[in-house]
């Protein structure tokens, strides 16, 4: 009885790696690791891939709801580096949501790698955890002033005045405020997660600079460890 119980269970483990296997053979794969085993699939659906497929070391994660541009040169960025400092590698996935003229909207996902106890045979899990939204991180820390002549930031004790009128922006085309949102941008830099969000103050040629968030890891979270203005040059 218990030969027979493990040959089902056997049986039933292989019915489901060919599935998975199968499932993903219907998607296209559109980014592959170079440092690790994993690979990024996706279906286009309305000129974007979405319902995401993550294959890592043959085990796959599901993430439906994840969206990418079908442009080659924005495809999904995977990063295994350290970034916590724990002495173990993250797996970090950076998306590319849209793009154009003046715009870049990026999403990061951060996995840390769990030993869990599967088929009693210990294999490392990605398990995903939270990233403060950084336009949340701005919107609580910078405080800004945008007149016609100068744009005034502060964060903290720290306080940036930009002279804009070498820009020739007419106070007409100029924004009531100075805007975040249009560029969000992610990188892994020096083994951080660095966020950069542009700081405009028109929406033709009114880009100053950006916002640049240096993140931590505390509290389960991924958070803000520094806030930095960095004026555009």
């Amino acid at each position: 009885m218990k030969k027979i119980i493990i040959l089902i269970f056997a049986i039933s483990l292989f019915a489901v790696l060919i599935k998975a296997k199968a499932m993903i053979n219907e998607y296209d794969e559109i980014a592959k690791s170079d440092k690790v085993d994993v690979s990024l699939y996706a279906k286009k659906m309305n000129g974007v891939y979405t319902n995401f497929k993550i294959n890592f070391q043959g085990g796959v994660l599901s993430r439906p709801y994840w969206i990418n541009t079908t442009s080659p040169t924005w495809s999904p960025q995977i990063i295994y580096e350290d970034i916590n400092k724990d002495g173990k590698n993250e797996l970090i996935i950076i998306l590319t949501k849209g793009y154009g003229t003046g715009i870049l909207e990026r999403e990061v996902h951060v996995f840390h790698l769990q030993n869990q106890l599967l088929s009693k045979k210990f294999v490392e899990v990605p398990v995903e955890v939270l990233v403060d939204d950084p336009i949340a991180i701005v919107l609580k820390n910078v405080k800004t002033e945008l007149l016609p002549n100068k744009a005034n930031i502060s964060i903290g004790d720290k306080k940036y005045t930009i002279d804009i009128k070498s820009l020739g922006i007419k106070p007409e085309h100029l924004f009531a405020d100075i805007y975040f949102g249009n560029i969000i941008n992610f990188e892994i830099k020096d083994n951080q997660l660095i966020a950069k969000i542009g700081v405009q103050i028109s929406p033709a040629g009114g880009y100053i600079g950006n916002i640049r968030i240096t993140y931590m890891f505390k509290d389960n979270i991924y958070q803000a460890k520094s806030i930095e203005f960095e004026p555009h040059e």
